[in-house]
Order: C-alpha cells, then sequence, then structure tokens
C-alpha cells in the first residue's frame, strides 16, 4: 500500500522556539538601530566657532568644513536667503528689519533649525558662524539641538590681540574698499563684539565646552591646535 507523507505539524515546542527566535532576531534589529543612531550622534561634532571680526574665523571655519566634512551655518547668510527666496520666515524676518527692529530670538533659532534640518540626520556636524551671540541665544540652541537629539560638542574661540584686529582690519579695508572697515568703525565693532561675547565665553566654560585657541600665528599651527580640540572630543 502506498504511503502517504503528512505535512509535519510543529509541536507547541517548536512553535515556542520559532516565535523566541523571531523576537530574539526583532530585538537585535532594534538594538543594532539604536547603536547605529547613538554612534551616529557621538560622531556628529556641532561646533561654535567665536572670533572678532579679523580673527581669521572664516578661513579656519573653511579649513574645518574641508577637513572633516562639516556642515556650516553662517546667520547672515541664511537670513539673506530665507529673505531672498521669500519664504514665510524671510518675509517676517524682513518686516522687523523694515521696522528698524532686531529680530527676536525665536525666529532666529527658527530659521537656524530649518537649516540645520536640511543637513538630515546622517551629516558628521555643523559649525555655527555669528550665532549665538548672547546667553539667551545659546541656551535657545542648546534647547533646539536638544529636542533632535543632538548637542553643541564644543565652543573654540580665536583669541587675537586687539592690536593684531585693528591691523588686519585696516589693511583689509585699504584691499577691499569696505567702508566699515575703518579705524573708528572697527573700534566701535571690538567693543560689541568683547561686550557681547565674554559673558558668553563665561557661559560655556560652565558648560564645560569652551576651548581656547591662541589665534595669533601662522594658519597651519592655528589650525593644528583646532584639530587636537576637534579630535579629542
Amino acid at each position: 500500500m502506498r504511503q502517504i507523507k503528512l505535512p509535519h505539524v510543529p509541536s507547541d515546542v517548536e512553535t515556542r522556539k520559532s516565535d523566541l527566535m523571531t523576537d530574539l532576531w526583532y530585538k537585535g534589529k532594534e538594538t543594532k538601530i539604536i547603536q547605529d543612531k547613538q554612534e551616529q550622534r557621538i560622531q556628529m561634532k556641532n561646533i561654535v566657532i567665536f572670533g572678532a571680526p579679523g580673527s581669521g574665523k572664516g578661513t579656519q571655519s573653511d579649513l574645518l568644513i574641508e577637513h572633516y566634512g562639516l556642515g556650516h551655518i553662517s546667520t547672515g547668510d541664511v537670513l539673506r536667503n530665507e529673505i531672498k527666496n521669500g519664504t514665510e520666515l524671510g518675509k517676517t524676518a524682513q518686516g522687523f528689519i523694515d521696522n528698524g527692529q532686531l529680530i527676536p530670538d525665536d525666529l532666529m533659532v527658527s530659521i537656524l533649525a530649518k537649516k540645520y534640518d536640511e543637513f538630515g540626520r546622517g551629516h558628521k556636524g555643523v559649525i555655527f558662524d555669528g550665532f549665538p551671540r548672547t546667553i539667551p541665544q545659546a541656551e535657545a540652541l542648546k534647547a533646539m539641538l536638544n529636542e533632535r537629539g543632538d548637542k553643541v560638542a564644543a565652543m573654540i574661540e580665536l583669541d587675537v590681540p586687539e592690536d593684531e584686529l585693528m591691523k588686519r582690519l585696516i589693511l583689509r579695508g585699504q584691499q577691499s574698499g569696505r567702508a566699515d572697515d575703518n579705524e573708528e568703525t572697527i573700534k566701535k565693532r571690538l567693543v560689541v563684539y568683547h561686550s557681547q561675547t565674554q559673558p558668553l565665553i563665561e557661559w560655556y566654560k560652565q558648560e564645560g565646552l569652551h576651548h581656547h585657541i591662541d589665534g595669533l600665528g601662522t594658519l597651519e599651527r592655528i589650525f593644528a591646535d583646532i584639530q587636537k580640540v576637534i579630535d579629542n572630543l
């Protein structure tokens, strides 16, 4: 008589074992995703760079972008682009400017947040250039990044003596013809810079994020000092 092979019906033990293996696979997958996200956040190096006009901040930012593949957010550039493109945020900002008013911190942070989000979740980090300038702005930036599970990794201060800054800016004015690079205007800008940034430097020291860099010397030496900071974050 021909035997008919019946399909195998898994026992309760086999079923429980299969379910357990499936659960372990999904849990392993979830753990891997969490680990990947944590690793991404650890590798992400958001940098706030401080420097008086003429300190070489722009040059060092360019070197950092090229070397580390960082993004760059300049408040002035971002604001101009929003206004130029006629976005809702840009129109709101233009209204304050037209009325001779300062742009509120919450609006500025919203504009920066929009730009920050454009880099996506996989970016290596961003240089914040020209922001924050006050302690409330620093607190707002911290809150914005916290909402995204991110943070400022370091605040780098490029410190250059004032007499050297004057020399550089006057020379720049002579070469470029910039009307705001005359001695009287430069002195006013430096006074404003120091009055704004000194409290911020203290704030970032308390946060454990402040790094002082001697900004007097060759580009190579200054950049090497900044690299030491970033590589040890």
